[in-house]
């Protein structure tokens, strides 16, 4: 039968975060519960409180997140009750044209819970990505669903979700960083530091970190970073970065922040012929404007990032597995453990640059 829990809800725009009891039905077919271990409070959270993807509110907020199965619906065969599981929030259908030619990554078709979670007046909830994770139980379809190791800290996990897997597949999937490549990283809060562990990963002999945080370029160091440039007392990024490999530019440089500014660092700070990632989602009001001849001149390649291009059923268990061999140390990136009402102080940290991840633990 439906169950009552407790969930972080954002119930309209420019209002803070509430915990409050919402009802979670019972899986229909396709669709699984899942008792939420952890759940990392991402940036995109805080762009759903604050109305920057939709106005359709409320908001059951979370997406990053762990936890094992408890229920099942007709249908399911992917998933057990007892399975420990991280959300991933792009499932993908296995039957649009981009899945049968072998690009699922391109999937139109992502598949997502038809039922809905709703508030204990009834009203319909909008789950974060179609997940809703801040919440003691989630209602989502079973493709939603990767099951890895469970030796894993669920809190590590659950940033393998979304953040983690977002930077690291900038550098190993989109980048494609080779070994003996230069990496520069413009911009290395969660995602980016997330990059910087990648092209570590990917065997990159140079891999410069930049940002106008100290702290946050302190992080990036830990997780792997060669050079470090603070952007705030650096007058000339691109030539930083050019001094730094030998007048050439880097071989693949990631744009982990979104401003047209770093969007321009990052083209001009590559090699002729390199590559360029963004994998930060700019807002929808900025605009850029270069010399058309200079695309033309420079070469190479560009490319956006979209969940680290990742297929999560391939990605999430090689990760964690590259994890607990301590290959990949994505302990480094939470920063603090917390419950569900310390939410909004989480949302005040990540704005201030304070923390790589806030992950709420609930079991």
């Amino acid at each position: 039968m439906p169950q009552t829990v407790q969930a972080v809800v954002a119930p309209g725009k420019g209002r803070p975060a509430e915990v409050r009891d919402i009802v979670v039905p019972d899986p229909g077919p396709g669709e699984v519960t899942v008792r939420v271990q952890a759940c990392g409070i991402c940036r995109t959270d805080l762009h759903y409180r604050d109305g920057v993807i939709n106005d359709d509110y409320p908001f059951l907020l979370g997406h990053e997140a762990s936890g094992v199965v408890e229920q099942v619906g007709p249908g399911v065969h992917d998933v057990a009750p007892g399975d420990f599981v991280i959300l991933n929030w792009r499932a993908v259908c296995g039957r649009c044209r981009p899945c049968r030619r072998g690009v699922p990554t391109a999937c139109v078709n992502e598949l997502g819970a038809t039922q809905k979670m709703t508030l204990t007046t009834g009203e319909p909830l909008t789950p974060a990505l179609g997940i809703g994770a801040l919440a003691e139980l989630t209602l989502v379809h079973s493709g939603q669903c990767t099951p890895v190791d469970p030796a894993v800290d669920p809190a590590v996990a659950g940033l393998v979700g979304c953040g983690a897997m977002s930077g690291l597949g900038a550098a190993l999937n989109t980048g494609n960083v080779r070994p003996g490549d230069s990496v520069a990283v413009i911009g290395v809060g969660g995602v980016g530091a997330a990059a910087v562990a990648g092209a570590r990963l990917a065997g990159a002999t140079r891999i410069i970190a930049a940002d106008i945080d100290p702290r946050k370029l302190s992080w990036a160091a830990e997780l792997g970073a060669t050079d470090v440039i603070d952007v705030t007392s650096a007058t000339d990024v691109v030539g930083a970065i050019k001094e730094l490999t030998g007048g050439l530019g880097a071989d693949v440089v990631i744009d982990a922040a979104g401003y047209p500014e770093t969007w321009q660092q990052a083209f001009y700070a590559r090699s002729i012929g390199g590559t360029f990632v963004l994998v930060a989602r700019p807002d929808a009001g900025m605009r850029l404007e270069m010399p058309l001849l200079d695309a033309f001149l420079h070469g190479g390649t560009y490319k956006t990032c979209w969940y680290g291009d990742c297929l999560p059923s391939r990605d999430f268990p090689a990760l964690v597995d590259l994890h607990l061999q301590g290959r990949l140390p994505l302990e480094q990136f939470v920063t603090e453990r917390i419950g569900l009402t310390d939410v909004e102080k989480a949302f005040d940290s990540l704005r201030r640059g304070e923390v790589l991840r806030s992950v709420a633990v609930l079991g």
